[in-house]
Formats: structure tokens, sequence, C-alpha cells
């Protein structure tokens, strides 16, 4: 077998090249399955963890940490070097990098070990959920690349919703090392697809070959992984360590910054960030991030302690907001397609807005099905959302850029998860009596939830008015015939 080099879609294509592309559609939305699984379904599998190798929570914690924090710290890297040395060669490498990163994990016999192979996980995931956004543009054509990122969408919806319910089935019949060994089939199955079906990048000319920003890279790795641990660690309560951290990211930002206006190829370049576009998009990518986290982290304590369910359904009803934005992805492509970015962002921003506001204003007294609703309605939003500002950010931009600025997509979505954690954990914290959550009554639960929703209902606001700024430019008209001198 020979890899096809696929062309974009385009109306004269044979069924045969049709085929080729759905194929292709397919070993993508596998690797961003695979990116997505890999944290949702490690999570569930933490107690069986400290039990087999006898440590704390504190410890294995790290299990799911290590994962995250290499593709935050890296996930901006690898693209710039999908554009370097070809992103369908990369990203082949990263999925065999994951694949195999997982039996490391799946035969681990110490914790030190098994983190390890987490980390060498995270950077094969950080490749293809980079790179997965950037081979949309080299897949399809112009016409039907908001239903591309709606199937893509859609796998990591799947890949968050599967994860708890088919962790716990896998830890519970053959052990923890279920949870990392049933990646290898799906691995090798999404590599020999994706070797099949993928486009061929094109090499760059000698003109447009650059060298690899390493000092960059490293002090971008630097300000990331620190930022997310001042993020992360505490559980929002800041100490001494988190406002250390938060300072080391503080200094290696700027020092990033001063380093990319002085390489002659820089990781990033500064110029990028002239257009409105790009940064409306990473900007509201961050923000909306940000407020799905505390569906997250505010759910569990609200349907357990306010609303008294059961922990087998307070699982099913966290699994209800995956769900919804499984079912939508794909349609919700398809409506960018069709009525275009500008306005599938605003109507996504909108119903984020209005799900937030329910969540704000939610009595206990229509318990579950109050609370399932206003989920449904907020995710409803993002998965109308996240398609329609995906497109609009990778259409459109040279092809020697598309990987690092897939990077910046996902590295802005990242880093709202981590801020959210933190930042709308505080206000939650912050609503409940001083000894915690465990001694709060049911009815101090739901007003730090309708706090913390108050605060994500600002932060959607925040993210409609950037979305209202940017105006899709207007079509150059066609240049007029000179008048004829004869």
């Amino acid at each position: 077998m020979k890899p096809a080099n696929t062309q974009p879609c385009s109306p004269e294509m044979t069924g045969a090249s049709q085929t080729s592309t759905r194929w292709a559609l397919t070993s993508l939305a596998l690797a961003t399955l695979l990116a997505s699984l890999g944290t949702s379904v490690a999570t569930v599998g933490l107690p069986a963890l400290a039990e087999a190798f006898g440590a704390s929570f504190q410890a294995v914690q790290w299990v799911v940490l290590a994962y995250l924090l290499a593709i935050s710290t890296l996930i901006v890297s690898v693209g710039r070097l999908g554009d370097l040395l070809g992103r369908r060669q990369l990203l082949l490498a990263g999925i065999l990098l994951f694949t195999l990163a997982s039996v490391l994990c799946g035969l681990a016999p110490s914790l030190g070990l098994l983190i390890a192979g987490r980390t060498l996980q995270g950077l094969g995931a950080a490749v293809m959920m980079t790179l997965t956004l950037a081979l949309v543009g080299e897949t399809v054509g112009k016409d039907r690349t908001g239903r591309a990122m709606g199937l893509l969408a859609t796998l990591s919806a799947v890949g968050t919703a599967l994860g708890p319910s088919l962790g716990g089935t896998l830890v519970s019949v053959f052990g923890w090392q279920a949870i990392f060994l049933i990646n290898v089939p799906l691995g090798l199955l999404t590599w020999l697809l994706a070797w099949r079906s993928l486009p061929t990048h094109r090499p760059q000319t000698n003109a447009e070959r650059t060298g690899f920003d390493i000092i960059g890279t490293v002090l971008l790795a630097m300000a990331l992984g620190a930022y997310a641990l001042a993020m992360t660690l505490g559980r929002g309560h800041f100490d001494g360590l988190n406002i250390a951290l938060l300072l080391v990211a503080i200094l290696g930002g700027g020092l990033f910054v001063l380093t990319q206006r002085r390489v002659k190829s820089p990781l990033i370049p500064l110029a990028l960030f002239r257009d409105r576009l790009l940064v409306s998009g990473l900007a509201t990518s961050a923000l909306v991030a940000t407020v799905m986290m505390a569906t997250l982290l505010v759910g569990p304590f609200y349907l357990s302690i306010t609303l008294g369910l059961p922990t087998a359904l307070v699982g099913l009803v966290l699994a209800v907001g995956p769900c919804v934005a499984a079912l939508t992805g794909v349609p919700a492509g398809r409506l960018t397609d069709r009525f275009g970015v500008r306005p599938m962002r605003l109507v996504g921003l909108a119903t984020m807005g209005l799900g937030c506001l329910m969540l704000t204003l939610v009595p206990p007294a229509l318990g579950m099905s109050g609370y399932v609703m206003a989920i449904v309605v907020t995710t409803l939003g993002y998965a109308l959302f996240q398609p329609a500002n995906n497109t609009a950010v990778m259409t459109d931009i040279p092809a020697q850029k598309r990987g690092v600025i897939a990077g910046l997509l996902n590295l802005s979505r990242n880093l709202g998860f981590f801020t959210g954690a933190s930042v709308l954990g505080a206000v939650f914290a912050s609503a409940l009596p001083t000894n915690g959550v465990s001694a709060a009554s049911p009815e101090e639960v739901a007003n730090g939830l309708h706090i913390t929703f108050a605060a994500a209902l600002s932060m959607v606001v925040l993210a409609l008015l950037i979305a209202l700024q940017y105006r899709a430019p207007e079509p150059l008209s066609a240049p007029q015939p000179s008048p004829d001198k004869g």
C-alpha cells in the first residue's frame, strides 16, 4: 500500500478521491478521540492506582497532571515543527509515540515510570490535537471546513463522555493496566488509516526553510508549565508556591516575547497578533473554556449536596453535557458552512449566556430537571460556538502557518480550562463556609453555584462583545477593465 496524496475536496473529485477524503477525516477524528480519551479515561482509575502503588492521592494525581502539562507546554511547539517538517509525517510520529507510551504505561512497574509514560503520552496527544486541526485545510475543501471541524469536536466530546464509563468498566474487569492498553489497538488502527489516506504535505522550498526556535520553545514551555501548575495546585487557594509559580510564568512569558522579537525564525511570529480575527478567536476560545470548566467543577457538589443525588446518578447527569456536545458537533459544523462563521459564533455565545443565566437563577426546588435543562442549553451553545470559531481561525491562513496557529487555538482552550479550575474554583470556595465544602449546607452550595455562574456569565458577555468587534472582510470588487484606447 502507498499513502494517498489526496487533494482538497472539489466538485470534480472522483468517487475514489471522495472515499479517500472520508477515510482521511476518519483518521483525524480517531486521533482526536484518542487524545481526548487519554485525559478522561485515566481520571476514574486514580483510586485503583493509589491502591496498587501504595501512593497518596497527591502523588497519583500526577498521572493526570503530567499528561495535561505535556500537552499545554508543547502544543504550540509541535505545531511549529509540523509546519517545518511536514504535518502528515509528524502526526504519524505522534500517533506512534502515543501508542508506544500507552504500552509503557500499561506495563509500568512503578508510579514514577507510569508518570513518565503519561508525559510521553501527553506529547503524542499534543501532536494529535494540534495537527488534526491543521490538516483539515489540506483534507477538505473550504466549503466543507465547518462540518469537518464539527466532526473533530464531536469525537472530542465522545472521548470526554466515554472516558469515565469505559475506564470504570476496564478497571473493574481487567485492572488499571487496561485503561492504558486499550489505546494500543486503537492507536495502531488510527496510524494505519492516517498513513494510508492523509494527503502528503508539500515540502517547503529552500526559500521557505527556516530554523526551529529552541530557546523560544524552552522559555514558552517554562512559562506555560509554571502557569498551569499555579492554576492547578491548591485547588483554587493561592499560597506562596502558587504565587512563586505565577511569577515564574510571568518572567518566562516576558523573556519569550523578547526573544521572539530578536530571533530570525521565531516560534510564534508576533506579527500574527495583528490579525484581529485570530486574536478574537483565541480570546473567545479561552473564555468559553473557562466557563465550561465551571460545569465540571461545581456541578458534582450541587448535585450531591444540594440535590442529594447518589454518586451513580451524579455521574450520569455529568455525562449529559458531553453527550449533547457529541450529538451537536456535526450539525453545528454544517450550519457553519451554510450560514457563516460570524453568525454561528454569536448564536453559540448567546446560547451559552442564556444557559449561564439559567444556572445563576435555577432554584433547588426544580431538582435535577432544572439543572439538566440549564446544562443542556449551556453545552449546546458551546457546541455551536466551537466549530464556527475553529473554522474562522483556521480558514484562509497560509499553509506554512497552519500548525502553529492550530497549536495556539488548542493552547487557548487548555489555558481556559486551567484558569477556570483556579479562578472559578476560588469564586465557588469564597461563597462557602471557611471550613470547606464538606461543612456547607445545601443552601450554601446552591448559593455558590449561583455566584459562580454569575461570574461565568460575565465572561460569556465579554466573549460576545469581543466576537461582535470582528467583521468579516468584504470581498474585493472585481477590477474594472481598462478603457479601449484603440
